[in-house]
Protein backbone atom coordinates (compact mmCIF):
# COMPACT_ATOMS: atom_id res chain seq x y z
CA UNK A 1 0.00 0.00 0.00
CA UNK A 2 2.77 2.26 0.98
CA UNK A 3 4.50 1.65 -2.27
CA UNK A 4 0.99 2.40 -4.38
CA UNK A 5 0.61 5.68 -2.47
CA UNK A 6 3.87 6.72 -3.58
CA UNK A 7 3.17 6.12 -7.13
CA UNK A 8 0.24 8.43 -6.97
CA UNK A 9 1.53 10.92 -5.26
CA UNK A 10 4.91 11.17 -8.07
CA UNK A 11 2.07 10.88 -10.88
CA UNK A 12 0.15 13.87 -9.43
CA UNK A 13 3.41 15.85 -8.82
CA UNK A 14 4.40 15.14 -12.09
CA UNK A 15 1.43 15.83 -13.58
CA UNK A 16 0.56 18.87 -11.53
CA UNK A 17 4.17 20.11 -12.94
CA UNK A 18 3.76 19.50 -16.76
CA UNK A 19 0.16 21.36 -16.59
CA UNK A 20 1.16 24.25 -14.79
CA UNK A 21 3.12 25.01 -17.44
CA UNK A 22 1.94 27.88 -19.25
CA UNK A 23 1.66 26.50 -22.66
CA UNK A 24 -0.20 23.93 -21.87
CA UNK A 25 -4.20 24.30 -22.38
CA UNK A 26 -6.03 24.35 -18.94
CA UNK A 27 -9.27 23.33 -19.96
CA UNK A 28 -10.95 21.67 -22.79
CA UNK A 29 -12.02 24.56 -24.75
CA UNK A 30 -8.19 26.17 -24.81
CA UNK A 31 -7.75 22.82 -27.12
CA UNK A 32 -7.62 22.65 -30.76
CA UNK A 33 -10.34 21.55 -32.23
CA UNK A 34 -9.64 18.23 -33.60
CA UNK A 35 -7.92 17.31 -30.19
CA UNK A 36 -10.85 18.73 -28.32
CA UNK A 37 -13.11 16.45 -30.42
CA UNK A 38 -10.35 13.22 -29.58
CA UNK A 39 -11.34 13.68 -25.68
CA UNK A 40 -15.28 14.25 -26.05
CA UNK A 41 -15.31 11.31 -27.88
CA UNK A 42 -13.41 9.46 -25.05
CA UNK A 43 -15.35 10.84 -22.24
CA UNK A 44 -18.38 9.10 -20.82
CA UNK A 45 -21.36 9.95 -19.16
CA UNK A 46 -23.26 8.56 -16.50
CA UNK A 47 -25.65 11.47 -15.13
CA UNK A 48 -27.06 8.97 -12.62
CA UNK A 49 -24.20 8.67 -10.82
CA UNK A 50 -22.70 11.82 -11.70
CA UNK A 51 -19.03 10.80 -13.19
CA UNK A 52 -16.83 11.26 -16.56
CA UNK A 53 -15.10 8.17 -17.58
CA UNK A 54 -12.04 8.72 -20.16
CA UNK A 55 -12.07 5.43 -21.88
CA UNK A 56 -8.45 4.31 -23.38
CA UNK A 57 -8.52 1.28 -25.56
CA UNK A 58 -6.45 -1.72 -24.60
CA UNK A 59 -7.13 -0.55 -20.84
CA UNK A 60 -10.03 -2.48 -19.63
CA UNK A 61 -12.60 -0.15 -21.63
CA UNK A 62 -14.83 -3.15 -22.66
CA UNK A 63 -15.46 -4.36 -18.97
CA UNK A 64 -15.75 -0.58 -17.89
CA UNK A 65 -18.60 0.16 -20.54
CA UNK A 66 -20.29 -3.04 -19.32
CA UNK A 67 -20.21 -1.48 -15.95
CA UNK A 68 -21.99 2.00 -17.74
CA UNK A 69 -24.32 -0.13 -18.94
CA UNK A 70 -25.19 -2.22 -16.04
CA UNK A 71 -25.42 1.35 -14.32
CA UNK A 72 -28.11 2.89 -16.57
CA UNK A 73 -29.84 -0.27 -17.00
CA UNK A 74 -28.90 -1.22 -20.50
CA UNK A 75 -27.53 -4.72 -19.69
CA UNK A 76 -28.79 -6.82 -16.73
CA UNK A 77 -25.41 -7.84 -15.72
CA UNK A 78 -21.67 -7.42 -16.01
CA UNK A 79 -20.99 -11.03 -17.16
CA UNK A 80 -23.52 -10.80 -19.92
CA UNK A 81 -22.43 -12.75 -22.47
CA UNK A 82 -22.13 -11.56 -26.21
CA UNK A 83 -19.84 -9.36 -28.06
CA UNK A 84 -19.03 -5.57 -26.52
CA UNK A 85 -21.13 -3.24 -27.94
CA UNK A 86 -18.48 0.06 -28.17
CA UNK A 87 -21.27 2.65 -29.38
CA UNK A 88 -25.31 1.77 -28.67
CA UNK A 89 -26.50 2.48 -24.86
CA UNK A 90 -23.78 4.67 -24.59
CA UNK A 91 -23.46 8.21 -23.11
CA UNK A 92 -20.43 10.76 -24.81
CA UNK A 93 -19.45 14.03 -23.65
CA UNK A 94 -19.33 15.03 -27.01
CA UNK A 95 -22.51 14.41 -27.71
CA UNK A 96 -23.94 17.32 -25.65
CA UNK A 97 -23.90 21.36 -25.85
CA UNK A 98 -21.17 23.07 -25.03
CA UNK A 99 -23.01 24.31 -21.53
CA UNK A 100 -23.95 20.87 -20.07
CA UNK A 101 -20.05 20.01 -21.38
CA UNK A 102 -18.60 22.49 -19.15
CA UNK A 103 -21.42 21.58 -16.40
CA UNK A 104 -20.28 18.05 -15.94
CA UNK A 105 -16.61 18.50 -16.42
CA UNK A 106 -16.73 20.71 -13.18
CA UNK A 107 -19.49 18.93 -11.19
CA UNK A 108 -18.88 15.23 -11.93
CA UNK A 109 -16.25 13.05 -10.24
CA UNK A 110 -13.64 12.69 -13.63
CA UNK A 111 -11.30 9.04 -14.31
CA UNK A 112 -9.00 7.26 -15.91
CA UNK A 113 -7.19 4.17 -16.43
CA UNK A 114 -3.70 3.92 -17.38
CA UNK A 115 -1.25 1.30 -18.33
CA UNK A 116 2.71 0.82 -19.70
CA UNK A 117 1.83 2.03 -22.78
CA UNK A 118 4.68 -0.28 -24.72
CA UNK A 119 2.64 -3.42 -23.18
CA UNK A 120 -0.26 -1.46 -24.31
CA UNK A 121 1.00 -1.16 -27.79
CA UNK A 122 2.04 -4.91 -27.99
CA UNK A 123 -1.58 -5.56 -26.61
CA UNK A 124 -3.35 -3.52 -29.39
CA UNK A 125 -0.57 -5.51 -32.21
CA UNK A 126 -1.49 -8.77 -30.79
CA UNK A 127 -5.14 -8.34 -31.12
CA UNK A 128 -5.31 -6.40 -33.92
CA UNK A 129 -3.04 -8.04 -36.02
CA UNK A 130 -3.16 -11.50 -34.90
CA UNK A 131 -6.78 -11.36 -34.68
CA UNK A 132 -8.87 -8.87 -35.74
CA UNK A 133 -9.68 -8.92 -40.20
CA UNK A 134 -11.32 -5.48 -40.15
CA UNK A 135 -7.92 -3.99 -38.78
CA UNK A 136 -5.84 -6.67 -41.18
CA UNK A 137 -7.18 -5.29 -43.91
CA UNK A 138 -7.65 -1.83 -43.11
CA UNK A 139 -3.98 -0.92 -41.21
CA UNK A 140 -2.08 -4.36 -41.70
CA UNK A 141 -1.47 -5.04 -45.22
CA UNK A 142 -1.04 -1.05 -45.95
CA UNK A 143 1.57 -1.13 -42.86
CA UNK A 144 3.06 -4.43 -45.10
CA UNK A 145 2.86 -2.87 -48.70
CA UNK A 146 4.61 0.26 -46.97
CA UNK A 147 7.48 -1.55 -45.17
CA UNK A 148 8.65 -4.92 -47.00
CA UNK A 149 9.33 -5.24 -50.36
CA UNK A 150 7.53 -7.40 -52.21
CA UNK A 151 4.81 -7.10 -49.71
CA UNK A 152 2.27 -5.82 -52.25
CA UNK A 153 -0.12 -8.93 -52.06
CA UNK A 154 0.31 -9.20 -47.97
CA UNK A 155 -3.80 -9.87 -46.72
CA UNK A 156 -2.41 -7.93 -44.07
CA UNK A 157 -2.38 -10.76 -41.08
CA UNK A 158 1.53 -11.23 -40.97
CA UNK A 159 2.40 -7.34 -39.85
CA UNK A 160 5.78 -8.39 -37.65
CA UNK A 161 5.89 -6.38 -34.50
CA UNK A 162 8.71 -4.37 -35.45
CA UNK A 163 6.83 -2.75 -38.64
CA UNK A 164 3.85 -1.71 -36.54
CA UNK A 165 5.97 0.19 -34.71
CA UNK A 166 7.84 1.64 -37.79
CA UNK A 167 4.34 2.36 -39.28
CA UNK A 168 3.92 4.20 -35.47
CA UNK A 169 7.17 6.03 -35.54
CA UNK A 170 5.34 7.78 -38.84
CA UNK A 171 2.05 8.51 -37.62
CA UNK A 172 0.62 11.36 -36.39
CA UNK A 173 0.11 11.03 -32.62
CA UNK A 174 -3.03 13.19 -33.03
CA UNK A 175 -4.25 11.62 -36.26
CA UNK A 176 -3.96 7.84 -35.01
CA UNK A 177 -5.92 5.25 -34.26
CA UNK A 178 -7.57 5.11 -31.24
CA UNK A 179 -5.72 2.05 -30.02
CA UNK A 180 -2.64 2.93 -30.52
CA UNK A 181 -2.53 6.60 -29.77
CA UNK A 182 -0.53 7.99 -26.72
CA UNK A 183 -3.41 7.98 -23.63
CA UNK A 184 -2.46 11.21 -22.95
CA UNK A 185 -3.94 13.20 -26.89
CA UNK A 186 -6.84 10.63 -25.91
CA UNK A 187 -7.57 11.43 -22.76
CA UNK A 188 -5.92 15.32 -21.81
CA UNK A 189 -4.78 14.97 -18.21
CA UNK A 190 -4.20 18.89 -18.07
CA UNK A 191 -7.08 19.93 -19.51
CA UNK A 192 -9.61 17.34 -17.72
CA UNK A 193 -8.24 17.64 -13.77
CA UNK A 194 -8.98 13.88 -13.12
CA UNK A 195 -10.41 13.03 -9.63
CA UNK A 196 -8.32 9.42 -9.51
CA UNK A 197 -6.32 7.95 -12.27
CA UNK A 198 -6.20 4.20 -11.89
CA UNK A 199 -3.94 1.46 -13.16
CA UNK A 200 -4.20 -1.92 -15.26
CA UNK A 201 -1.22 -3.52 -13.06
CA UNK A 202 -3.77 -2.76 -10.20
CA UNK A 203 -6.96 -3.29 -11.93
CA UNK A 204 -9.70 -4.95 -9.78
CA UNK A 205 -8.20 -2.87 -6.47
CA UNK A 206 -8.43 0.62 -8.28
CA UNK A 207 -12.04 -0.11 -10.25
CA UNK A 208 -13.35 -1.17 -6.60
CA UNK A 209 -12.42 2.08 -5.40
CA UNK A 210 -13.73 3.70 -8.27
CA UNK A 211 -17.18 1.70 -7.58
CA UNK A 212 -17.29 3.52 -4.26
CA UNK A 213 -16.56 6.45 -4.91
CA UNK A 214 -19.53 6.51 -7.42
CA UNK A 215 -21.90 4.82 -5.02
CA UNK A 216 -21.52 1.72 -7.96
CA UNK A 217 -24.61 -0.53 -5.96
CA UNK A 218 -22.98 -3.23 -4.35
CA UNK A 219 -24.54 -5.84 -6.79
CA UNK A 220 -22.21 -4.26 -9.35
CA UNK A 221 -18.80 -5.58 -9.62
CA UNK A 222 -16.00 -5.13 -12.04
CA UNK A 223 -15.96 -8.27 -13.96
CA UNK A 224 -13.44 -11.62 -14.21
CA UNK A 225 -11.31 -11.21 -17.04
CA UNK A 226 -13.10 -13.10 -20.33
CA UNK A 227 -11.56 -17.15 -21.14
CA UNK A 228 -10.20 -16.15 -24.04
CA UNK A 229 -8.23 -13.25 -23.04
CA UNK A 230 -4.61 -13.59 -23.82
CA UNK A 231 -2.82 -11.12 -21.32
CA UNK A 232 0.89 -9.84 -22.26
CA UNK A 233 3.11 -11.30 -19.56
CA UNK A 234 6.50 -9.64 -18.87
CA UNK A 235 8.21 -12.85 -20.49
CA UNK A 236 5.45 -11.45 -23.82
CA UNK A 237 6.96 -8.07 -23.25
CA UNK A 238 10.42 -8.77 -23.22
CA UNK A 239 10.41 -10.96 -25.88
CA UNK A 240 8.68 -8.54 -28.39
CA UNK A 241 11.01 -5.81 -27.39
CA UNK A 242 14.29 -7.70 -27.46
CA UNK A 243 13.49 -8.81 -31.09
CA UNK A 244 12.96 -5.30 -32.24
CA UNK A 245 15.69 -3.14 -33.62
CA UNK A 246 16.70 -0.46 -30.70
CA UNK A 247 17.09 2.62 -33.16
CA UNK A 248 13.39 2.06 -33.58
CA UNK A 249 12.65 2.07 -30.46
CA UNK A 250 15.12 4.91 -29.35
CA UNK A 251 13.40 6.72 -32.41
CA UNK A 252 9.55 5.98 -31.51
CA UNK A 253 9.73 6.72 -27.47
CA UNK A 254 9.34 10.29 -27.85
CA UNK A 255 6.00 10.06 -29.23
CA UNK A 256 5.00 8.25 -25.85
CA UNK A 257 6.73 10.39 -23.68
CA UNK A 258 4.31 11.64 -22.09
CA UNK A 259 2.29 8.63 -20.68
CA UNK A 260 5.42 6.97 -19.41
CA UNK A 261 6.28 10.07 -17.58
CA UNK A 262 2.98 11.49 -16.57
CA UNK A 263 1.75 7.99 -15.34
CA UNK A 264 5.17 7.42 -14.10
CA UNK A 265 6.34 4.05 -15.80
CA UNK A 266 9.59 3.20 -16.39
CA UNK A 267 10.75 3.22 -19.80
CA UNK A 268 11.81 0.26 -21.62
CA UNK A 269 15.10 -1.37 -20.87
CA UNK A 270 16.40 -3.16 -23.67
CA UNK A 271 20.45 -3.31 -22.52
CA UNK A 272 21.93 -6.06 -24.50
CA UNK A 273 22.47 -7.53 -20.90
CA UNK A 274 18.59 -7.46 -20.28
CA UNK A 275 18.15 -9.08 -23.28
CA UNK A 276 20.37 -12.11 -22.66
CA UNK A 277 18.11 -12.93 -19.54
Amino acid sequence: ELELEVLRDTRNRTIRALCGQRSVPRSVWELPPGQRRTVLRHLLVSDKYRFLYCYVPKVACSNWKRILKVLDGALESVDAQGKMDHKSDLVFLGDMKPEEISYRLKHYFKFVFVRNPMERLLSAYRNKFGEIKEYQQRYGAEIVRRYRKNGANSAGDDVTFSEFLRYLLDEDAERMNEHWMPIYNLCQPCAVRYDFIGSYERLHADAGHVLERIQAPSFVRFPERQAWYKPVTAETLHYYLCSAPRRLLRELLPKYILDFSLFAYPLPNVTSEFCRQ
